[in-house]
């Protein structure tokens, strides 16, 4: 297995009939954190939904994960989740369920059986974000950062080669981005390679890292003093 763990070349992104992204050539390295930044509406949700396969790749040659983008099929999508890990804005928990519940029900879905191995597993990943104690809880007894940080724990529970998180801090206050973004931090010093959708330049200020940039239909890597 290569170290780059995402390469695109000469992609173009559609939503429907429109261009959304033109001539797009890059490369991610296993354990980089690395930003996508640009205005709303500049293609940066269109970028992560070909990533994980919610958008067909129509145009160019895209392999992530060891998996390629153009050729993936229906029956391949939820092979490639396993692979990676999903972090949205809005939390995505299901809201009539405990934490631990909603964690059994992605293990579950992603093949899981062992009762033991779950609850070791969910236990691990929730400490992992600093959030052990609270897997009894429902989604709305949680605060946002809270909830948040059990978003993160959920996208490790397979293990992913690779985690795209969709504006992460979108829904946070400034205190609470700052919490979770060290949480984010920490799990790429473990060695987890980590691609994240943001607009939050004090964020990118305080944690400098790679940058890539959506503007007028491109996407390429920006020095920080040039954003």
């Amino acid at each position: 297995m290569s170290d780059i763990i995402l390469a695109l070349k000469d992609v173009s992104i559609y939503q429907k009939e429109n261009l959304v992204l033109n001539n797009i050539s890059l490369e991610i390295k296993k354990g980089e954190f690395v930003y996508l930044i640009g205005k709303t509406g500049s293609g940066k949700s269109s970028f992560m939904k070909t990533l994980y396969g919610d958008l067909a790749l129509k145009e160019g040659t895209g392999n992530i994960v060891d998996m390629d983008l153009k050729t993936l099929q229906e029956k391949d999508i939820p092979y490639l989740r396993r692979k990676l890990g999903i972090v949205f804005q809005d939390f995505n928990l299901l809201p009539d369920r405990t934490i631990n519940n909603n964690f059994l029900f992605v293990l579950k879905a992603t093949g899981w059986k062992d009762e033991s191995k779950m609850t070791t597993k969910i236990e691990e990943v929730l400490d992992k974000v600093g959030m052990k104690t609270k897997g009894f809880k429902f989604p709305h007894e949680l605060s946002g950062g809270e909830q948040q940080r059990v978003a993160i724990a959920r996208a490790l529970l397979n293990d992913p080669e690779l985690i795209l998180a969709d504006e992460p801090t979108g829904n946070l206050d400034p205190q609470t981005s700052v919490e979770v973004m060290k949480v984010l931090q920490e799990i790429n010093k473990t060695g987890r390679t980590i691609l994240m959708a943001t607009h939050d330049y004090a964020l990118i200020l305080k944690y400098p890292s790679k940058t890539l940039k959506c503007d007028e239909n491109k996407v390429f890597e920006v020095v920080q003093r040039a954003m």
